[in-house]
């Protein structure tokens, strides 16, 4: 049985400063319901994300500020903390840890600058909401090997997908060149192609 993550729930003590602040960043406003003076909840869904974020009144019995460690996968992290600063989301400067594995809790063992080769899973920004609940950015830019599911295959938006088919279509013309040919079966070799770079497998030649 499939058992998709869609919602991450966030202790906040003033709902419409969280509110004003989620939405400044420019996460899509899902619902804001209240049936009485005493519950309302608030859904955002950050851009390109298939899972939300909840928050409201009566809605958790965590402390407000007490969420930390929420992730957020960018695929260009300097680019990234550039667009939170504009926005006024205060973000630290891009670091990467000292183990070089992920990360640690807080602001042990932090390096200041990406991870010197880039490397993907490698590269962090961090910045917190007004209650103090705290989010990393990740920068991810090759899955590894069984990180996805091969059989699906998702973008998270037209951006995305036309990045990925102009990928197809530069190694498709290698492929070409290989076989000395044109392919008429292009467009099964371009799906091929997709699907492997997304979940991270051997590419097809």
């Amino acid at each position: 049985m499939d058992m998709k993550l869609e919602v991450v729930v966030v202790p906040v003590a003033d709902v419409d400063r969280a509110k004003g602040f989620y939405t400044g960043l420019g996460w899509r406003l899902d619902a804001d319901v209240a049936t009485d003076e005493n519950f309302r909840v608030v859904q955002v869904t950050p851009p390109g994300s298939p899972a939300s974020v909840i928050f409201g009144t009566s809605v958790t019995s965590q402390t407000p500020g007490s969420a930390q460690g929420l992730h957020l996968i960018v695929d260009d992290i300097n680019a990234a903390h550039g667009e939170l600063k504009r926005l006024g989301a205060e973000p630290s400067e891009v670091f990467h840890d000292a183990g070089g594995v992920f990360h640690h809790a807080g602001t042990d063992a932090r390096v200041p600058g990406p991870d010197p080769q880039r490397s993907s899973y490698g590269s962090f920004v961090s910045f917190s909401d007004p209650d103090g609940n705290g989010w990393v950015l990740q920068e991810i830019t090759t899955r590894l090997p069984g990180r996805l599911d091969a059989a699906t295959t998702t973008f998270a938006s037209a951006e995305d997908l036309a990045g990925a088919l102009r990928r197809a279509a530069a190694a498709h013309g290698e492929h070409e060149k290989r076989i000395g040919a044109e392919d008429p079966d292009w467009p099964d070799w371009y799906a091929e192609y997709m699907v492997r770079e997304q979940a991270g497998t051997e590419l097809p030649s």
